[in-house]
């Protein structure tokens, strides 16, 4: 069986994640947006890994494909899929793509290892992420005070939902020694871990969220789908996905990074006068698992989280930095330069 057939019938039965977690690096998912303007293949080719692309919070990614937007900056641009952002991780810095589609606060954690890596674009103002409660353990959780002595799903060790489960317990008075991270990746593999007894709750996003609530599986403890939320869970504006890449590379190639950019500002501007269905019609049939409407209001839930211009938001570097200085000890004893992470000069330019 070719590779291409092989990642289609794996996403068709929800085991690509699985896959993946076993350790096929190599086996990643692939889409490719195959043509250049002119339609005759030979766009700059740009690899981009991101942390989940059947992830709601990660749409604009795919959209972009979808939509045509990056064929119309001249761009051939691969998409490549790991279930969690700490993989995706991995692989910018390991040199293996040129960019990387998961959270901004990894260009954080990143500084304080000696990498110099920003986010050139924004897609979101809040995480998108879920706290849910396995149906078997609700009793006993009900609120992140109850954490300690349970164990909580994750994507990925490293990971940002890793981050902010640690997050949300410190706040809450439970050492991040006292509760056991377990990691789960996403969809099936996340959800038959809830089922089981594996994890009591865990961290997850859309649609993995609205099969839960579908399969009465668990309910939602905290909700992060919106700047509000965000707000009351974190403190603040939490800029989480967004394309991020390493700083080098990007003084090196500026009109190929404002390309990409351009081709994902028009995206969040479409997604901001498109209705959910009309957005999940774009998206490959096998994302939605069969149920369309499940997965639309997968995507309408999640919607409140993206930006409009992918435009930074203000103060949102500072609550990242907040966040993780209450639990990571690298952070908590560096002076993190927030400037170096980030850069606005391409969405500005792209907003022009």
């Amino acid at each position: 069986m070719r590779k291409t057939a092989r990642y289609a019938a794996l996403a068709a039965t929800g085991l690509l994640a699985l896959s993946s977690l076993t350790g096929c690096a190599d086996d990643a998912a692939t889409a490719s947006s195959g043509s250049g303007s002119k339609g005759d293949g030979k766009g700059e080719q740009v690899k981009i890994m991101v942390g989940g692309l059947d992830k709601v919070i990660y749409l604009p990614a795919m959209l972009t494909q979808r939509l045509g937007y990056f064929d119309a900056e001249g761009l051939d641009v691969e998409l490549l899929s790991e279930p969690a952002g700490v993989q995706a991780e991995t692989a910018l810095v390991s040199g293996q793509v040129q960019g990387a589609v998961g959270f901004y606060d990894h260009t954080l954690d990143l500084q304080v290892k000696g990498k110099a890596v920003e986010s050139v674009v924004q897609f979101s103002h809040a995480p998108g992420e879920v706290e849910v409660v396995s149906t078997k353990a609700g009793g006993d959780i009900s609120s992140p005070k109850d954490f300690k002595g349970k164990k909580l799903g994750v994507t990925g060790l490293g990971s940002s939902t890793d981050f902010l489960t640690k997050y949300l317990a410190v706040k809450n008075g439970v050492k991040v020694s006292e509760f056991t991270p377990v990691a789960v990746g996403a969809g099936p593999t996340f959800i038959a871990a809830l089922q089981q007894g594996a994890i009591d709750g865990g961290m997850t996003t859309d649609p993995t969220v609205a099969t839960i609530l579908d399969k009465k599986a668990g309910e939602i403890l905290l909700d992060m789908r919106t700047p509000e939320g965000s707000q009351k869970a974190l403190g603040g504006p939490y800029p989480s996905s967004s394309l991020y890449m390493q700083t080098d590379w990007v003084n090196g190639h500026k009109a190929t990074v404002q390309r990409l950019v351009n081709a994902f500002v028009k995206t969040l501007k479409w997604m901001s006068t498109h209705s959910a269905s009309e957005i999940a019609d774009k998206m490959p049939a096998d994302y939605s698992q069969g149920d369309k409407v499940l997965y639309a209001d997968a995507i309408d839930s999640t919607l409140p989280m993206f930006t409009k211009d992918g435009v930074m938001p203000a103060n949102g570097p500072e609550t990242v930095e907040k966040v993780l200085k209450a639990f990571n000890p690298n952070i908590q004893n560096a002076d993190v330069d927030l400037s170096k992470t980030y850069t606005t000069e391409f969405v500005e330019k792209a907003a022009g």
